[in-house]
């Protein structure tokens, strides 16, 4: 049902970068739920897609309006790419922060601050899965913030000491963090997400059947749930690339696969939707169980589920659904800036920012596994900054209308 493949394009039938998608949407119409450039040589250009070889999804532009005075950044934080910031375990937690406190909303991929028990994200910071925050930049839908959504859950058929830790966590977040939870669905059989890893070293994943997911989100929908997590295992997961990401030396080979599964829902169900592993992996050979700081509070949690309940409470719905009140609206035209790694700029976001012209602020320090650049892209819109702090700078500067050529130096100077 979901496959993984790669198409190339001869750079000679690309006049410009910003072509890219429209292209893809010839070619591929709405059955892709993912896609993203990996590599580009003098002669061609690499993306990676993942799509529906059956069903397509469309999805209809009713973006639009006008929202003054509030600022939008929106923070990408690619999964299954080897982040050096943000590719572990709610690593990129700070340096999202850092951005937030620039702007008024800073929009930003649940994994930029999940780490299974644990989630640092403030009220400006509105928890936004992938495939919503691509739909956003290209300029397709609204973003409705509300004051709280009712979250179903979809828990994977497991033995009863996995439901027991499941049932507890639910049932803290609810006593703990107010979070609305009445309406859950225990499946059937396995779900059957499974990790995958493309020719450029990512990972991303794979669905065979969805009929068990979708049999659980239409349950869940006709319950009135504003929003869908899912809390399933992850098969074919490698367990020595698995040690060797938590000593600090290689990509999540799981973060893809739960993409995935949450693209999927988005897709199909236009509701927010987020992943869980079921019980977080520890059967690995690994050199020390003080894992890399980064990853710490993955192997620290029995599951990965609280921070995406928590995630989910308050995620931006792309149409006011009935009963769920709305706090506050905003779409592309309040966007001011984009930030996202110097090497992972092939994705959606930063190529309809060009079209936009909406500037990509391009930060060096977080490597990937990709080599992406807005040199190799061609991005006119693009920034190129050392670190998160110094994008924070840029970010201040853009919303108080202060150019930046005119604190750059050397300014040159007007003559008549």
């Amino acid at each position: 049902m979901i496959k993984n493949t790669e198409f190339i394009i001869d750079r000679r039938d690309i006049r410009c970068i910003d072509e890219l998608p429209g292209i893809l949407e010839q070619n591929f119409g709405s059955r892709i739920l993912r896609w993203f450039v990996s590599r580009i040589t003098v002669k061609e250009v690499f993306i990676e897609i993942t799509m529906s070889d059956q069903e397509e999804y469309p999805f209809p532009r009713d973006g639009g309006g006008n929202f003054p005075g509030k600022s939008v950044v929106v923070s990408v934080i690619p999964t299954g790419i080897g982040c050096e910031i943000g590719g572990y375990a709610a690593d990129a937690a700070p340096a999202t922060e850092l951005l937030a406190s620039c702007t008024d909303y800073l929009i930003t991929n649940p994994n930029a601050v999940n780490a299974s028990n644990f989630i640092f994200m403030k009220d400006n910071i509105w928890y936004t899965e992938g495939y919503i925050i691509d739909q956003f930049c290209k300029g397709g839908v609204n973003l409705y913030k509300p004051y709280s959504n009712k979250v179903g859950l979809i828990i994977e058929k497991t033995g009863r000491q996995e439901l027991e830790i499941v049932f507890n966590i639910m049932n803290t977040v609810r006593a703990v963090y107010g979070v609305n939870i009445q309406h859950y669905v225990i499946t059937d059989g396995p779900v059957g997400g499974r990790c995958e890893r493309n020719k450029s070293g990512s990972y991303v994943g794979k669905l065979e059947d969805t009929g068990i997911l979708f049999k659980a989100c239409e349950e869940l929908i006709r319950a009135g749930v504003d929003a869908i997590g899912v809390t399933s295992n992850i098969l074919e997961l490698p367990p020595e690339d698995y040690a060797r990401h938590f000593e600090g030396l290689h990509p999540n080979p799981v973060g893809g696969a739960e993409a995935i599964i949450s693209h999927l829902i988005e897709a199909k169900y236009k509701l927010p939707a987020a992943h869980a592993p079921l019980i977080n992996m520890k059967n690995m050979n690994l050199k020390s169980n003080i894992v890399d700081a980064r990853g710490a509070g993955e192997f620290s949690s029995t599951s990965g589920l609280a921070c995406v309940l928590i995630g989910l409470s308050q995620a931006p719905q792309i149409s006011p659904q009935p009963g769920c009140r709305i706090k506050d609206i905003v779409n592309i035209n309040n966007l001011l800036a984009i930030v996202a790694p110097a090497g992972a700029l092939g994705g959606i976001p930063m190529l309809y920012a060009e079209q936009y012209q909406v500037p990509v602020i391009a930060v060096k320090n977080n490597k990937t596994i990709l080599d992406v650049t807005a040199a190799h892209l061609q991005l006119k819109q693009a920034l190129e900054v050392n670190n998160y702090f110094e994008a924070a700078g840029v970010i201040q500067a853009l919303k108080h209308g202060i150019s930046l050529q005119s604190i750059n130096r050397p300014l040159s100077t007007l003559r008549f």
